[in-house]
């Protein structure tokens, strides 16, 4: 579970030459549309005790809260508040705050066995959030029922949690295009930043909008004309991977991100050739 945001496509922003060769009629460049049925989403979280009444919890590679389980808002990652209440032994009510606004709200509540958790998961969307190119009415929500089995641990909330009961919303659209000569440019329908990547094999780092360094970066490199790998970095540290590849007909397109530290991908995304 990605408690920062509930996002099923996050492909870093990376961007550089990928040589000529490849520019002049490069197989991944065309319009794809998503195939919900032969896609697939992952997630994993894992809670660790830390101490009397707290705990540690973690949604991904640096996305880690260790918070007292007594209801008050605690500094958590980027900015961010996190609270958890304890509403009974087989039940705790999570919220992520930033700046005192709400962001979301998660009640979870195991089986009587232990072995499942339902997670009640509500998104608050900020004003001018869109969805494929439309504007959301102020104070929309993104409600979303989880279902995670458990993989590890043996009672209670302790242990890891891996669920695939999300689904891919149809619809979306992929554009692939060529980029600055010889990039790739990748624009998805229900997002706005358009993502350039760079296959040179070098570390590029993200920067914001203000150009500062995010303290991230990524690298790129084609496996073959088929398939390209990115792997991205937080602090130095590779925290995932994209692997993007052709079907050999040249009219499916699978991408699968993995995530360090977690046995299964985060996604599986599997696009049509229009």
């Amino acid at each position: 579970m990605r408690m920062l945001l509930r996002s099923f496509l996050s492909l870093p922003v990376v961007c550089v030459a990928i040589g000529t060769l490849w520019a002049a009629d490069d197989p991944f460049v065309g319009k794809w549309k998503v195939n919900p049925s032969k896609s697939t989403l992952y997630d994993e979280i894992k809670v660790e005790a830390a101490g009397a009444n707290k705990y540690t919890l973690t949604f991904g590679p640096g996305q880690v809260d260790t918070v007292v389980a007594d209801g008050s808002d605690q500094p958590a990652l980027s900015g961010t508040t996190f609270s958890i209440t304890v509403k009974g032994p087989n039940n705790w009510e999570v919220v992520r705050k930033l700046k005192g606004r709400t962001l979301l709200t998660a009640h979870w509540t195991l089986s009587e066995d232990g072995k499942t958790l339902n997670d009640a998961f509500t998104q608050y969307l900020p004003s001018g959030t869109k969805l494929f190119g439309e504007p959301l009415p102020d104070g929309s929500t993104l409600v979303l029922p989880y279902v995670y089995e458990r993989t590890a641990g043996n009672s209670g909330f302790l242990g890891t949690w891996d669920s695939d009961s999300a689904k891919v919303k149809t619809g979306i659209e992929l554009q692939i295009q060529s980029s600055e000569g010889d990039g790739l440019s990748l624009k998805r329908s229900d997002e706005e930043t358009v993502k350039k990547i760079k296959l040179d094999g070098n570390d590029h780092p993200d920067l914001d909008p203000n150009g500062g360094d995010r303290g991230t970066a990524s690298s790129g490199r084609r496996v073959n004309e088929r398939s390209l790998e990115i792997t991205y970095k937080s602090k130095g540290k590779i925290t995932g991977t994209w692997q993007i590849e052709l079907s050999t007909d040249l009219k499916t397109l699978t991408m699968t991100e993995r995530l360090v530290g977690q046995n299964r991908p985060k996604s599986i995304l599997v696009f049509d050739r229009e």
